[in-house]
């Protein structure tokens, strides 16, 4: 009896299983089912909220949905990034994130998610540069001399950064450990809030991705005295780089790429990486990006393969800088 019984139940599986892939594959064909909601983890109007936005209204066009960006801000972007890491993998749910992603496992030691395991990667999006701002009135006419009064200042010198494990908090670390000296590092919650501090002159520098910082430097409402990039960028040709002002190898690039929970079916994965494809190779999307100062990755980079190794070398890369700087967000 127990013998006739487990035939029966493997017989029962056996019949039942192509009718269950079936079921999946004809869900996965009907993806999106719904607005797909594409997760920033930083406060609006900053640099990734800008690139986001671009990359929201591409893909929608591409796949017959919304993609509704939604800010998700707070601990450095780990807040919106686990949200993310938890969400249903269905594809409804995906996060864009910057370099942050490959610095948050050294700066938080009880980081609740393991960025290699909690996600399909689904290609990288852009490389966007850094600029080094200061306030209007600040006494620093060049880059050259900004270091100089840092070097003499010292903590008198405030750095405004988007918290720990920001770009600009990774941008600032870089420069203090070039230095070998330190400044006063002022947090706020995301980019956004910086620039009123900066123009009223109650923040003395910041180093901020392009993408939100062109805007104020062409309204001359901050002064921009160096680039991240080797060359200067055709967006701000005025503007040196870094190394020109003093700094050899001063090279800072802030990337960013697209993600979706872990389990994700690869057929949506597949689909999502289309979409993203698509976006960064829509004329609009190029257009504002090289207007403010950045560019889509190579269709090389625009893949979960790429993106996967880049991410896995990248925490390698920033462990022993950020290790030896001491500063941990837990």
């Amino acid at each position: 009896m127990k013998i006739q019984t487990t035939r029966r139940a493997l017989l029962g599986a056996a019949l039942a299983t192509p009718a269950l892939l079936a079921g999946t594959a004809r869900a996965q064909s009907n993806w999106p089912s719904q607005p797909i909601t594409l997760v920033i983890p930083f406060a609006p109007g900053g640099p990734t909220d800008a690139v986001g936005r671009m990359l929201a209204e591409a893909m929608s066009r591409d796949l017959g949905v919304n993609v509704v960006a939604q800010n998700v801000g707070g601990a450095g972007g780990t807040i919106g990034v686990n949200r993310v890491a938890q969400a249903r993998p269905d594809g409804h749910t995906i996060l864009l994130h910057n370099i942050g992603m490959s610095t948050a496992p050294t700066l938080y030691r009880r980081l609740p998610y393991n960025p290699l395991t909690a996600f399909e990667m689904l290609g990288l999006v852009t490389a966007t540069p850094m600029v080094w701002l200061t306030r209007p009135d600040f006494p620093a006419t060049n880059f050259a001399e900004m270091i100089r009064l840092i070097r003499e200042g010292g903590e008198r010198i405030n750095l405004g950064n988007a918290g720990l494990g920001s770009a600009s908090q990774l941008c600032g670390t870089l420069l203090q450990a070039s230095l070998g000296t330190r400044f006063t590092a002022v947090s706020f919650a995301g980019s956004g809030p910086i620039y009123p501090e900066l123009m009223a002159s109650r923040l003395d520098i910041y180093c901020d991705q392009t993408t939100s910082a062109i805007p104020f430097i062409r309204a001359n409402q901050i002064k921009a005295l160096a680039v991240t990039t080797p060359q200067p960028l055709p967006a701000v040709p005025d503007v040196p780089t870094a190394i020109q002002g003093g700094l050899p190898g001063f090279e800072v690039a802030i990337w960013h790429g697209l993600y979706a929970p872990a389990g994700t079916p690869k057929p949506v994965q597949d689909r999502l990486n289309a979409a993203l494809r698509f976006a960064l190779a829509d004329a609009r999307v190029v257009e504002r990006m090289t207007g403010l100062g950045s560019q889509p990755e190579p269709v090389e980079r625009q893949n979960g393969e790429v993106h996967r190794a880049h991410l896995a070398a990248e925490i390698e890369r920033w462990r022993p800088v950020l290790q030896a700087a001491g500063q941990f967000a837990d």
